[in-house]
């Protein structure tokens, strides 16, 4: 064998758990699939319930109720992905003026304490959020005593500003985590390009303004284009600490929907065909933005 085939068989064996880790985690997985397909009851296995085909599909759109649930489900998935979409350049702004704090200590010390959120479970921030905003946390008791309120107001239970307050929270968590990327990237940008924008004159603006983000935006119109293509998965680990009785209608996302389905009713089948069509229409999605990233920038990442 020669030396290039060792080394190439080297570099496989390298990526070989990573491959396995995908094959197990990511495809594997998609065998659950087939009980969409199903009048699927547990405990029963799937060769003894009956094949329905497409019903469960179908059950979607098969009353007027449904729809109107479904309407307001993805309603509330849009709302949620379209501020977090419309945001996603905070956190690249966030670290062009991180990398602009002159002092190295607390540079990072507000890295550190703005990347330390991401690693509390969702658990955790609802319980800081129940603290604080409860008919008997903090802020109301505050508020009682001082005289401004008489009545103490239901911050967590009100439906009202939902999608904004939820932004507000994913944002407060994520903001320092997200920013580590844009961080690597500054890293990279050649100094003596800087160096000879402050010989000429260029202010620190100046400089933010013509080399920094524009050295970003290619980090950054990747990540937008992996986030477009995850358009309708918001994740429900945070919508589902949050939901109450109040604020479900509006707080109600697709992935939330589908586990309320599954666990709430009982619907297995009809859950599964949910997440099926949540998949494609994300891998459609992905190939549109990515063919529109090619179009317009001549670059693609597929």
């Amino acid at each position: 064998m020669s030396k290039k085939k060792i080394y190439s068989l080297k570099l496989f064996l390298l990526v070989l758990p990573f491959i396995v880790l995908v094959l197990l985690f990511s495809y594997y997985p998609l065998y659950g699939w087939m009980y969409a397909f199903y009048d699927y009851k547990p405990p029963k296995t799937l060769a003894n319930c009956p094949f329905v085909g497409f019903k469960w599909f179908a059950s979607l759109v098969s009353s007027e109720t449904k729809i109107q649930q479904i309407v307001q489900v993805l309603k509330n998935t849009f709302a949620m992905s379209g501020l977090t979409l419309g945001t996603s350049w905070l956190p690249m702004i966030f670290a062009v003026f991180l990398n602009e704090i002159r002092g190295v200590k607390f540079r990072k010390f507000v890295q550190t304490v703005t990347t330390l959120p991401n690693f509390v479970s969702w658990v955790m921030v609802y319980s800081i959020a129940f603290s604080l905003f409860n008919s008997t946390g903090m802020l109301n008791s505050l508020l009682l005593k001082s005289g401004l309120i008489e009545q103490p107001i239901l911050f967590l239970q009100s439906s009202s500003h939902v999608w904004f307050t939820q932004w507000l929270w994913l944002t407060w968590k994520n903001l320092g985590w997200a920013a580590i990327m844009y961080i690597a990237a500054i890293s990279s940008i050649d100094d003596e390009m800087i160096q000879a924008a402050r010989v000429d004159g260029a202010t620190r603006m100046q400089i933010i303004w013509h080399i920094t983000i524009p050295s970003l935006l290619p980090t950054y119109f990747v990540l937008l284009v992996l986030n477009v293509a995850n358009f309708l998965n918001n994740g429900m680990e945070q919508y589902y600490v949050f939901q109450n009785a109040f604020n479900k209608e509006y707080i109600q996302v697709l992935d939330l929907y589908v586990y309320n389905m599954a666990m709430g009713s009982g619907g297995y089948s009809v859950s599964v065909a949910i997440s099926m069509l949540k998949s494609l229409v994300s891998v459609v999605l992905l190939v549109i933005v990515n063919g529109a990233s090619k179009r317009i920038r001549g670059e693609s990442i597929l």
